[in-house]
């Protein structure tokens, strides 16, 4: 088989510039506006999202949530509190998010400190999710290792036949992790490589920003 020329793959990034002067000083209302663009534009999951961690050795790891909830105090996404990146992070809560928005030539880093949300929170947010969804929470010892697809479907199943005459309890091994954001980078692709990088730094005077060079 012919191997693929991953030196010739390229392309010019022309879209849009990023200029200083057209960005909002708070680094949410800049995301909340191109998040906005990134759904109008009818991207693929737009609220997908690369958390990256690392655990107790010092490996990285990454792997891709759903941006489920965002307001001043920062992003925040659900998982297993047993999985390996809830490990991780009990060993070092220091993450980084990363939005890939390739259609418009755009990406979004944000790095910060991960920290567990109210039960009121990942309750409220459990009970909005489809009775499958919520089943599936209950079925899946997330990131350990499993024999075969046919025992996951056997769980699914008996969690399914556990709860049918009632309401599905919020696991107490589930529930939301909010990412408070020290720094947010904001790329915006450019001709010859050129893009342009604004930095978003947080202090206790607020945010400061500068541009980074590409």
């Amino acid at each position: 088989m012919k191997m693929i020329d991953l030196e010739m793959m390229r392309r010019e990034y022309l879209k849009d510039g990023l200029h200083r002067k057209d960005l909002f000083e708070d680094p949410i209302a800049q995301f909340e506006r191109w998040l906005d663009q990134a759904v109008k534009a009818e991207i693929t999951d737009p609220t997908a999202m690369t958390v990256a961690t690392v655990d107790a050795e010092g490996q990285p790891s990454q792997r891709i949530v759903l941006l489920k909830h965002l307001d001043e105090r920062g992003f925040v996404f659900y998982t297993n509190y047993e999985s390996r990146k809830a490990q991780d992070m009990a060993d070092n809560a220091k993450v980084s998010l990363h939005f890939p928005w390739h259609m418009l030539e755009r990406q979004v880093k944000i790095c910060g400190v991960a920290e567990r949300v109210s039960l009121t929170e990942s309750l409220k947010y459990f009970s909005s999710r489809p009775a499958e969804s919520q089943l599936a929470a209950w079925a899946s010892a997330q990131s350990r290792p499993i024999s075969s697809r046919q025992l996951l479907m056997k769980q699914f199943n008996a969690m399914k036949d556990k709860f049918k005459q009632g309401k599905i309890p919020l696991p107490d091994f589930w529930g939301g992790y909010r990412v408070v954001p020290t720094v947010i980078e904001f790329w915006q692709g450019g001709a010859h490589r050129l893009h342009d990088r604004f930095e978003y730094t947080r202090s206790d005077d607020g945010w400061s920003i500068e541009r980074l060079a590409p």
